[in-house]
């Protein structure tokens, strides 16, 4: 834990404070590292979003049909996807597609004393291997959670116009008079706060690496154990927040 509390602040002074002492993190790696952790990720979170639109959409034509309330269908996708199951799932596959990754990377580094040849080189361990990572995950899953929310909602059309007899025009009708501003920016403060708290869970674990490759196995799966853990219980912390402060 203090650890991971002395990386954070570290995080917060390099990209805080030192910029405003001339001490200017460079851009290129950053760009590097979003193409890494978010472009790559695209195919899987909109395949995963796509899924999970359809199966929303599905399960809720089933019940809702039942009460012959299927037209809330849409709003149903739309706010389910919105609020928990956009960021939720999205932070779960870049949890196990890119945090696992930068963690086996970091603790590779560590293991062959890369990280120890940097400390030499007087550069900053921090500022130049986990600032890119860090801004790059910042940007990244906000965007591919929208990204998630787009194809989720062309799921969740799908199922409607082709098994329910929906247009076009009435879904999105339906998808924005039950969808808030709010709803899109609760989901986006979630990913946000993912993001932040899974790249740094994964780079805590790859700079304290102990044991040789086998640490780095063992780092790399505590890494996504933690990151998961921690996601889902903020993200009841959100919600209570967000649920009891409207």
């Amino acid at each position: 834990m203090k650890n991971y509390l002395n990386l954070n602040l570290s995080l917060l002074y390099w990209v805080l404070v030192a910029p405003f002492s001339g001490q200017f993190f460079k851009i290129a790696p950053i760009f590097r590292q979003m193409v890494f952790i978010g472009v790559r990720a695209a195919p899987m979170v909109a395949l995963t979003s796509f899924s999970v639109g359809v199966t929303l959409a599905m399960q809720a034509a089933h019940s809702l049909q039942q009460l012959g309330a299927e037209i809330y269908v849409p709003d149903l996708v739309t706010v389910t996807l919105l609020r928990e199951l956009g960021p939720v799932l999205i932070a779960v596959i870049v949890i196990g597609r890119s945090g696992s990754a930068v963690a086996a990377e970091l603790g590779t580094m560590k293991v062959s004393e890369e990280i120890e040849a940097l400390e030499v080189m007087a550069i900053n361990p921090i500022r130049f291997l986990i600032v890119p990572r860090f801004l790059a995950m910042l940007v990244m899953l906000p965007v591919l959670t929208i990204l998630g929310n787009y194809v989720g909602f062309f799921g969740g059309w799908t199922v409607c116009h082709y098994a329910l007899g929906f247009n076009t025009a009435g879904f999105i009708l339906r998808a924005l008079e039950s969808a808030t501003t709010w709803d899109l920016y609760s989901g986006l403060i979630k990913s946000a706060v993912f993001a932040w708290v899974v790249i740094t869970i994964a780079c805590n674990a790859g700079l304290h690496v102990d044991g040789g490759a086998e640490g780095v196995g063992q780092a790399t799966t505590a890494s996504v154990v933690y990151s998961l853990l921690a996601m889902l219980v903020l993200n009841a912390v959100l919600t209570g927040i967000f649920f009891f402060g409207s």
